[in-house]
C-alpha cells in the first residue's frame, strides 16, 4: 500500500452501505411507479426478476472483492481475468456511464427543488443550480472520502424516510387498521414480453450494485466491508422498492397512478395533506443528491485506477494530500458539466431519455464483463460460477431490451475511447524499449 493511500482509508461499513444503497435509490423510484402503472401486475412481477438479477450480480462483486480488493471494480477484475485491452473497454464504458448519467441526476435534482423554488424552472437558473451542485460534490470528494462518506450517510438516512412513510402506511391500510380495499388492476395479461419490459425499466434503480468496489483502496478491511455492504446494501434497496411498488399499486388506481407526475407525494398527500407533495420534493431532490455525492465518487475513481494500472494517461494518477485523485475529480466534473448544460439546449425530456438509455447501455459491459471475469477468476467455488451464469444471463437480456439504437451509441462511444487506448500502449512500450 502507498503512503498516499493509507490516509486515504476512511470508509467504513457503514459508510459503504450509505454508498450502495445511497447509488442505487435515487429519484427513479420516485417516478417509476407512475410508468410502471400501464403494465398492471407485470409490474410487480418484473420487480421481483430485477431484484433477483440484482442480487445475483451483487454475489458476483462480493466474491470478485474477496478475491481481488483492489481499488477499480468492474475494471480491476476484467483486467485481472482478460488483460489491458478488455480492462480498458470496461473501464471507458463505465467511466461514460457515470459522467454522463450523472448529469440527468444533477439536472433532476434541481428540477425536484423547483417544486418548492419556481424560479429554478427558468433554464438558465435551472443550469446555474445545477452546475453549482456538481462542483460543490466535487470539492466533497476531492477534501476526502471521510467526509464524502459522511455526506452519503446523511442524504442516504434521509431519502430513505418518505419511502419508509410510504411502507409504513401502505402496511397499515392493506393490513391494519385503514382496511382500504386492493383497487382493480388493469386487465393486461402477465406475459413474458410485458414482465421483460417492466424489468428493462426499474433495472435503473440497481445502478450502482458495484459501487462499493470501485474505491476499494480507500475502505476499511475491504475484504470484510465490500461483500457486506454489496449483499446487504442490494437486498435492503430491494426491499424497499418491491414494498413501495407494492404498496402504490395495491391502493392507487391505475390511471390515476399512470397520470400523476408525483406518484409519492400524490399518495402520502392523500393522508397528510396537499403540503405533502413539496415535502416529498425536497426529499426527492436530496435523494438525486445523494445519489450524485456517490457516483461523483465513483467518476474520480474510476479514471484515477485506470491510470494507475497503465491504460489510462498517467498525469490522472495524481493525488491529493488527503489521498484523493483531484485530477481526476476535475476533468470528470467537466465533462459532466458539457453533458448537463447540453440538456438545456434542446429538448430535456427526450435528451434525458436518450442519455438515460445510452448511458445505461454503456454500462452492461461492466457488468456482463465481470461476471464472465468471476467465471475464469474463481475456478473453486460452484454456487458463485452458477450465479454468474445467471447474472451474464440477467444482463445480456437488459441489453437486448434496450434496442438496437442506444446499443449502437453504446459501441460508438466506447470506440471514441480506443485512441486513448492506443496511445497510453504506444507510450508504455516507448518507455520500456528506452529503458
Amino acid at each position: 500500500m502507498q503512503p498516499g493511500e493509507a490516509r486515504a482509508r476512511g470508509l467504513g461499513f457503514g459508510m459503504m452501505l450509505a454508498l450502495v444503497v445511497g447509488n442505487m435509490i435515487g429519484s427513479g423510484v420516485f417516478m417509476l411507479p407512475a410508468t410502471l402503472a400501464p403494465l398492471g401486475m407485470n409490474a410487480l412481477a418484473g420487480w421481483g426478476v430485477t431484484i433477483a438479477g440484482a442480487m445475483a450480480l451483487a454475489w458476483v462483486f462480493a466474491r470478485l472483492a474477496v478475491r481481488l480488493p483492489i481499488a477499480g471494480g468492474p475494471y480491476a477484475y476484467v483486467d485481472a481475468a482478460f488483460g489491458r485491452g478488455p480492462g480498458f473497454a470496461v473501464a471507458w464504458s463505465y467511466w461514460v456511464l457515470l459522467w454522463s448519467g450523472n448529469g440527468a441526476i444533477a439536472v433532476g435534482a434541481v428540477s425536484a427543488l423547483s417544486e418548492v423554488v419556481p424560479a429554478l424552472r427558468a433554464p438558465a437558473m435551472a443550469a446555474a443550480a445545477s452546475l453549482a451542485l456538481v462542483w460543490l460534490f466535487v470539492g466533497i470528494n476531492i477534501r476526502g472520502v471521510a467526509l464524502a462518506g459522511r455526506v452519503q450517510q446523511v442524504t442516504t438516512v434521509l431519502k430513505l424516510l418518505p419511502l419508509a412513510l410510504v411502507i409504513g402506511l401502505g402496511g397499515w391500510l392493506l393490513l391494519g387498521g385503514g382496511h382500504a380495499p386492493v383497487v382493480s388492476q388493469l386487465p393486461v395479461p402477465l406475459s413474458a414480453g410485458a414482465v421483460a419490459q417492466a424489468a428493462a425499466l426499474t433495472f435503473w434503480g440497481f445502478l450502482g450494485v458495484e459501487a462499493a468496489t470501485v474505491p476499494a483502496d480507500k475502505v476499511i478491511d475491504p475484504v470484510r466491508n465490500i461483500p457486506r455492504a454489496t449483499l446487504l446494501g442490494t437486498g435492503l434497496t430491494g426491499a424497499v422498492y418491491l414494498a413501495v411498488a407494492a404498496s402504490l399499486a395495491l391502493l392507487v388506481p391505475p390511471a390515476q397512478l399512470a397520470a400523476s407526475p408525483a406518484p409519492v407525494a400524490d399518495f402520502l398527500g392523500q393522508t397528510f395533506g396537499g403540503t405533502m407533495r413539496a415535502v416529498i420534493a425536497i426529499f426527492a431532490a436530496i435523494s438525486a443528491l445523494g445519489a450524485l455525492n456517490g457516483f461523483i465518487l465513483l467518476q474520480g475513481e474510476m479514471p484515477w485506477a485506470m491510470a494507475r494500472g497503465g491504460v489510462f494517461p498517467q498525469w490522472f494518477a495524481a493525488e491529493t494530500p488527503q489521498g484523493t485523485p483531484a485530477r481526476a475529480h476535475v476533468v470528470s466534473g467537466l465533462l459532466l458539466s458539457a453533458v448537463m448544460l447540453l440538456n438545456y439546449t434542446g429538448s430535456t425530456g427526450q435528451l434525458f431519455a436518450d442519455v438515460a438509455s445510452i448511458s445505461l447501455a454503456a454500462g452492461m459491459l461492466a457488468y456482463f464483463a465481470s461476471a464472465i471475469a468471476a467465471l475464469k477468476l474463481v475456478t473453486d467455488e460452484p454456487l458463485l460460477r452458477l450465479v454468474a451464469i445467471l447474472a451474464a444471463f440477467f444482463v445480456a437480456a437488459m441489453v437486448w431490451g434496450l434496442g438496437a439504437r442506444a446499443n449502437l451509441w453504446g459501441l460508438a462511444l466506447l470506440a471514441a475511447g480506443m485512441p486513448i487506448y492506443l496511445m497510453v500502449r504506444r507510450t508504455r512500450i516507448r518507455n520500456a524499449a528506452a529503458s
